[in-house]
Order: structure tokens, then C-alpha cells, then sequence
């Protein structure tokens, strides 16, 4: 199935903005150009709980140099924002649910204790992923403030182009690898992206384990990095004793690379298959094709692919 149109993937982060724009297959992607522009000191903050957008004006400016770069005239984009603007979780509800109302509902009691923001603010949105043995229902959610959220769009919209869809870096990373990842059913990804370690593990294909962790200001070879994934895969096999994973995926800048794939290997006891943006799509004739210029396109290549 072809791309009926172009489609731009536009990643958000307190460095700046990075927009792709993609064509090609689902089965082959391709690449036609990339732009970043960065943003002014104190334009832009991660979090969940405080608005992110210091100054409206600057990152109205800095969201259309980026995207006049692309010289494309579609206004629809796919957004990737850093994980630190929500909350990700996975959980198992009891029953069924009648309709999308009462399982948002349901998602809000059960999460209410953990839920870092104002209940009346909070925006959550869920995806079914399989039925229990015994009948529960395993759900991947995410938690955002409706306020954070709507500043990025209303902002978007000011710069003349349309969000129509806004996740987070960590789900674009999966997306863009997923042809990789699907061809193992039980397997584990772990990135080192921007500022934040991602630790995802899928069992036939399905998330049972999800653990984002912001790093700010930590390097991927750092021993904090080293000490949060040994941490994180001990919980992982506590929780699920019965799996023996034997293929994990690592994702990191290529600068570093090498060393991250080296330290993964030391906490996983396994030799994990690093990952490379380069090797996910097809580059175009105005797109780099190098490691070192596609990997910080990384999320904003995923969230363009979700938007096939």
C-alpha cells in the first residue's frame, strides 16, 4: 500500500524542532527531507504538570522555519513530543467495558492514586492490547494534562498547520522499528534517546513491560543509565519469572553507540542488535542517509509513519 500523500512527522523538545517528511511504502519507507531549527534559550519545558511553552511567540517562529525547510505544501502533521509531557502505564481491567466512556472512566479509577496531575485536567487515552487467561483485559494507557495538551495544539494551529495526532517519543521509536521488532515475538527495546531511557518488552508480539525514565543532563554511558536498566530488567523477571527472552534491541545516538550496546549487554547477559535509523527507511535524494544526520530524526520519522 502506497502513502496516499506526503506525510510529516514533527518532533517537539526544549532543543528545538525537527520535522520529517516521508513517502514511499509501509513496507518501504522513504525518506524525502529533513529540517531542524532550534529554539531560543527558555522557549520550551518537558513536563506534565506545567504548561511547556514559555514563550508562545519564539516557538510559533521556530515551528515554521522548521517546517518551510521541508518546502511542502501539506499542513497535517503527525506530532512526537518527549515522554516527560505524559504518563505511560500498562494495566489489566476486571470485565468489560459498554463503550469508550466507561473505559476511560474505569482507566481514571484505577489509576487515580498515580495520576501526577489534577483529575479534572487529565486527558487519557488507551489502546486494547490482548484478553487475559482469566478474562482481564490488558491495556497500554497514557495520562496527560488536557492543559499541556492544548497549548501544543492551539500553538500548532497557530502556526498554520494541523496535529492530527500528538504521542510521545518513545511509542514513534517502536513504530519505526516495528518491522525489526515484529519479526521477534518475545524480545526487549532499549533506547537512549534525547534525555530518556526507554525499556519496553514485548511477549508474542504484545507490550508487557514499559518503564520511561527522564535522564536530564545524564550521559547513555553513564553509570545512573547503566545501574536504571540492570534495575529495570530485575523488576521485569521478578514480575514475569516465566520468560526467557532471548532477543533485545538497543537504540542509542551513534556517537555512543557502541559503548551503550556494550552496557546493555553487561545488564541483559545477552549481546543485544543495535538498531539504526539508516537501516529502518530508504533515503530519498534530499535526505541524508547517514547515522549521524537521521538519528536525531529518529521520533519525528516514527510519528510521521503513524500517520499512513
Amino acid at each position: 500500500m502506497f502513502f496516499a500523500s506526503d506525510l510529516i512527522g514533527v518532533e517537539i523538545n526544549p532543543q528545538g524542532v525537527t520535522c520529517a517528511l516521508t513517502g514511499g511504502s509501509a513496507t518501504s519507507p522513504r525518506v524525502e527531507r529533513v529540517s531542524f531549527t532550534p529554539f531560543p534559550p527558555n522557549t520550551l519545558q518537558s513536563s506534565i504538570r506545567e504548561q511547556n511553552i514559555l514563550d508562545p511567540e519564539a516557538f510559533v517562529a521556530t515551528l515554521k522555519s522548521a517546517y518551510n525547510l521541508l518546502l511542502c505544501r501539506s499542513e497535517r502533521v503527525a506530532v512526537s513530543l518527549p515522554d516527560a509531557a505524559c504518563r505511560i502505564t500498562l494495566l489489566d481491567l476486571e470485565g468489560r467495558f459498554k463503550n469508550r466512556a466507561e473505559a476511560l472512566d474505569l482507566i481514571r479509577w484505577k489509576l487515580k492514586k498515580n495520576i501526577p496531575i489534577d483529575s479534572a485536567d487529565t486527558l487519557v487515552d488507551y489502546q486494547k492490547l490482548t484478553v487475559r487467561e482469566n478474562g482481564d483485559l490488558a491495556l497500554l494507557a497514557t495520562i496527560a494534562s488536557r492543559s499541556v495538551v492544548s497549548q501544543y495544539e492551539d500553538l500548532i494551529m497557530q502556526a498554520g498547520l494541523s496535529p492530527a495526532r500528538i504521542d510521545c517519543n518513545t511509542f514513534n521509536i517502536c513504530r519505526l522499528f516495528d518491522r525489526r521488532l515484529s519479526l521477534q515475538e518475545d524480545c526487549i527495546l532499549i533506547s537512549f534517546y534525547g534525555s530518556t531511557l526507554s525499556i519496553v518488552a514485548f511477549a508474542e508480539g504484545i507490550p508487557e513491560f514499559f518503564r520511561v525514565k527522564d535522564l536530564s543532563g545524564t550521559l547513555a554511558t553513564d553509570s545512573r543509565v547503566y545501574m536504571e536498566i540492570n534495575s529495570s530488567l530485575l523488576v521485569y523477571k521478578e514480575r514475569f519469572p516465566e520468560q526467557s527472552v532471548q532477543t533485545v534491541f538497543c537504540v542509542a545516538a551513534p556517537d555512543v553507540a557502541q559503548d551503550f550496546q556494550a552496557m546493555v549487554a553487561e545488564a541483559a547477559e545477552i549481546t543485544p542488535t543495535l538498531l539504526e535509523t539508516k537501516g529502518a527507511v530508504i533515503p530519498g535524494n534530499s535526505a541524508p542517509g547517514d547515522e549521524v544526520r537521521l538519528f536525531p530524526c529518529t521520533a519525528a520519522i516514527g510519528a510521521a509513519l503513524r500517520s499512513a
